[in-house]
């Protein structure tokens, strides 16, 4: 006696999926921005000379969406990603936007990654090596509008000018940052970047300093104070002189040893 095979729904057909987020969406109000943030992800780097470097970015990925629309495809911006094997840089990143507007049906995409980017540094007298990390990034769009921007926080030393004039003794030292946003008309190394800023300061920091590097790194910040005006300018100065920048934000923020605040200075130009 043959048993009737009993229906159920892992002998079912599925039934298509509904897409909900190209659903039409009545309120009328397009939207600018939509995607992903924090999305941690495997990238490399190429290197002014010549290397590889491996790190973790942390991306933020995003398109505009038209007012018709319920949604975006959340996952379509991680396969666009993937796609291109940890490899974003200056060369790769107008074609992923180009990949994500053309996945997400949208007009403009926008890129924003910021990770850490690490170079040997010997110190000053002894030649010590060790690494030295600094926050950098890239801030792009692509499509109804293209723009393409380095991001750098580079850490320095700053003394100051006005306790080295009053006082019998030393003068108070503190630790800067200088955070910029860069355009470039050509090929722009986020190590050029770097080494313009840490020029700009009292003195430059270091991962290990013996005590000759520490003598030697006192006395250079001794003998070049700064301001965060000062500071702010030199940068300025630095980039101007470089052919390849066509305009800069730069923000100088120093953690005051001695006040309860900390000191900033601000400036944006178009060369």
């Amino acid at each position: 006696m043959a048993l009737r095979e009993e229906s159920s729904p892992m002998n079912e057909t599925p039934a298509p999926l509904v897409d909900i987020q190209s659903s039409q969406d009545e309120r009328n109000i397009p939207i600018d921005k939509v995607g992903v943030r924090k999305v941690k992800y495997p990238m490399h780097l190429r290197e002014r000379d010549n290397g590889l470097q491996h790190t973790v970015g942390e991306f933020t990925l995003t398109v505009d969406l038209p007012k018709e629309y319920k949604g975006t495809h959340m996952s379509r911006f991680l396969e666009v990603l993937a796609r291109h094997n940890h490899d974003v840089s200056s060369e790769t990143i107008p074609t992923i936007l180009t990949e994500l507007r053309e996945r997400l049906n949208a007009e403009t995409a926008h890129l924003e990654v910021r990770f850490i980017y690490f170079r040997e540094k010997p110190a000053p007298v002894t030649g010590k090596v060790g690494m030295m990390g600094y926050e950098c990034g890239f801030i792009a769009s692509g499509g109804s509008i293209d723009d393409f921007q380095l991001y750098l926080n580079v850490p320095v030393t700053t003394l100051c000018p006005c306790s080295k004039e009053i006082s019998s003794f030393g003068a108070h030292n503190q630790r800067g940052y200088v955070t910029v946003k860069v355009r470039s008309k050509g090929l722009l190394w986020l190590e050029d970047v770097i080494d313009m800023i840490e020029a700009s300061g009292s003195a430059q920091l270091y991962p290990v300093l013996k005590r000759p590097d520490e003598k030697f790194v006192t006395e250079t910040a001794y003998q070049n104070p700064r301001f965060v005006e000062d500071m702010v300018r030199e940068v300025a100065l630095a980039f101007d002189r470089n052919d390849l920048i066509s305009s800069y934000e730069i923000e100088v923020e120093n953690h005051e040893s001695i006040h309860d605040h900390n000191a900033y200075a601000y400036v944006k130009r178009e060369k």
